[in-house]
């Protein structure tokens, strides 16, 4: 059921959602199975698709049972077996354990999350490189600490967001691929060993799985968590230049600045003439709500101990999943509000000429220079902006 305490959550489908973790549980007992039986470890026989084994009722049933075993893989597993072939039953997770099955299938559902949230990065990136090609040279009044600072264009303004988005994307490609996790029990892939009889043939199996998951091959990661903090550090990146955005316009689209208007607000239920800027509000509620989840995942990441962590491993799922579920919402409404947001080039202009003070910097720079003031005033701003056009037209084209 979609979040009703998260409005826009059904933007997010079933990424990283309790299905697909599930799906993504199963896909990995499917996965290492089939490489049993490819290296010929174990028989032909015990070869079998175990999707076809679970109901749709299930899931509810793995919940709970979760609770027992302070994980949802073993109880999984078991209702896996009563239900498969003899072979197949004997030879289902044979090898991992259930930390490799769950952070596998982390991985999955997060690279599912990580590709849709590139694509959203990507989208801005050409509607904002639009802006700023459009609205190059329209004058817009800069603030600092909330005043009137300095001339400025809404080219330079729209340049400073796309900046912040290219920067996004950029912190994204550095997260290490998701990769699989098959070290067994200890992180010694004890069991594996044992089963194929050599060391050699049980990284051959966990490269197999890697492979046939289409994921990167890794070795043991079970008690260092950076694959997850750092993914989490990336969506945090992206929502807080997704707020940054937000507040901009909330500020612009105040009614008496009135340099921004989002292109369908929203209204309200008991004032008919509002037309609130909705999907600022809610970005800016992500921008807010979304760093504390990834400390969540640090504090969980510092608190690992020995070989599994009594706790802290268990405490990165749920954030992990809302924080990742929020940003590709996040992502679809920044890209939604950047198509159609309206920019009044007229109100903008009028605004920098209300503006009092503001030459008084260039005053000063032009009598220590020892030269009259002259121009608008605007510095480096064309070169300015044209570096950011360029950036963004080399990530476009690496990116096509």
């Amino acid at each position: 059921m979609t979040d009703l305490f998260w409005p826009g959550d059904h933007r997010a489908g079933a990424l990283m959602s309790g299905g697909a973790f599930l799906d993504a549980l199963i896909a990995v007992e499917n996965a290492w199975l089939a490489v049993l039986v490819e290296h010929h470890v174990a028989p032909d026989s015990a070869a079998a698709e175990l999707g076809p084994l679970l109901r749709d009722a299930d899931r509810d049933a793995v919940a709970a049972d979760a609770e027992r075993d302070g994980n949802p893989v073993t109880g999984l597993v078991a209702m896996l077996r009563s239900r498969a072939g003899h072979d197949t039953a004997r030879w289902l997770h044979r090898g991992l354990t259930s930390q490799d099955v769950v952070d596998t299938a982390l991985m999955l559902c997060l690279r599912d999350v990580l590709t849709d949230v590139h694509t959203q990065l990507s989208a801005q990136v050409r509607v904002l490189a639009t802006m700023v090609r459009t609205h190059r040279t329209a004058p817009m009044l800069t603030r600092t600490l909330t005043q009137p600072a300095l001339p400025g264009s809404a080219g330079m303004k729209f340049a400073g967001w796309l900046g912040a988005i290219l920067d996004s994307a950029d912190t994204l490609a550095c997260v290490p691929a998701p990769a699989v996790q098959a070290g067994g029990a200890a992180g010694t892939m004890a069991a594996a060993t044992e089963l194929t009889g050599s060391a050699d043939r049980a990284l051959a199996l966990a490269d197999a799985l890697a492979a046939k998951l289409a994921l990167a091959t890794a070795l043991p990661w079970h008690t260092s968590r950076s694959r997850l903090t750092r993914a989490g550090d990336a969506l945090v990146t992206a929502c807080d230049c997704w707020g940054h955005i937000a507040n901009d316009i909330a500020v612009g689209g105040r009614r008496e600045i009135g340099e921004f208007a989002e292109g369908s607000g929203g209204g309200s239920s008991t004032m008919p003439h509002k037309n609130n800027p909705v999907l600022t509000v809610l970005l800016r509620r992500t921008a807010l709500t979304a760093p504390p989840l990834a400390a969540t995942l640090h504090a969980a990441s510092a608190a690992s101990v020995d070989e599994r962590a009594d706790g802290g491993w268990h405490a990165e799922w749920a954030p992990l999943r809302t924080l990742a579920r929020h940003a590709v919402v996040a992502a679809r409404h920044a890209t939604d509000l950047l198509t159609d947001l309206r920019f009044d080039a007229a109100r903008a202009e009028a605004n920098l000429i209300a503006a009092q003070g503001i030459t008084a910097e260039q005053q000063t720079m032009a009598a220590t220079a020892g030269h009259a003031p002259g121009g608008a005033y605007l510095g480096a701003t064309a070169p300015l902006v044209e570096a950011t056009l360029d950036r963004a037209a080399n990530f476009l084209k690496e990116n096509s």
